[in-house]
């Protein structure tokens, strides 16, 4: 539990932070990707990959991951309805018998139902939800943190010695 309130706490610096909104509504996005489709596949695979090369923001990504999981798992009859669909389909049937004939392709499991299903909507929904995400993070920055940062109590927090000390070593930390 307490690593799960540390990721919330540091996902809330970051959007607090000054750290651009398409690193964070990227790692949304793919957090999104890894929480909607199984964890043992190939594609969580490349995800993690794409995580660790890119600056996508890691911390947004696995908080993303843990929340949409439980989504997921209410989804899964779609996934499975949608996925049947897809592989039930006869004019794939032939790219699926040559993929699944190929060496790493069947790692993706994509001949099971809810994996297929969770790929086809992630794929299809993920631009979407870097455009809201995006939008709602700048919508944050601009409404709420900036109303907060007008309060009375922050400005008292701001006028401390513990805050300017932290504010001092946050800016030695990253230099």
């Amino acid at each position: 539990m307490g690593l799960i309130l540390k990721q919330i706490f540091a996902f809330i610096k970051l959007l607090n932070s000054d750290t651009g909104t398409i690193s964070l509504a990227a790692g949304l996005t793919c957090g999104f990707i890894l929480g909607m489709t199984p964890v043992l596949s190939l594609h969580s695979l490349l995800i993690f990959l794409i995580l660790f090369f890119f600056r996508i923001q890691i911390g947004a990504a696995f908080l993303a991951a843990f929340f949409f999981k439980f989504v997921a798992f209410l989804l899964d009859p779609l996934f499975d309805s949608v996925g049947r669909k897809v592989l039930e389909m006869e004019s794939l049937a032939p790219i699926f018998t040559k993929l699944y004939n190929m060496p790493l392709i069947p790692f993706t499991r994509f001949n099971n139902s809810i994996v297929m299903g969770s790929a086809v909507i992630t794929i299809i929904l993920s631009p979407i939800v870097f455009i809201i995400s995006q939008r709602l993070i700048v919508k944050y920055r601009v409404t709420v943190l900036a109303r907060f940062k007008t309060t009375k109590m922050w400005k008292a927090v701001e006028a401390t010695k513990f805050y300017q000390w932290y504010y001092k070593y946050e800016q030695y930390k990253w230099n």
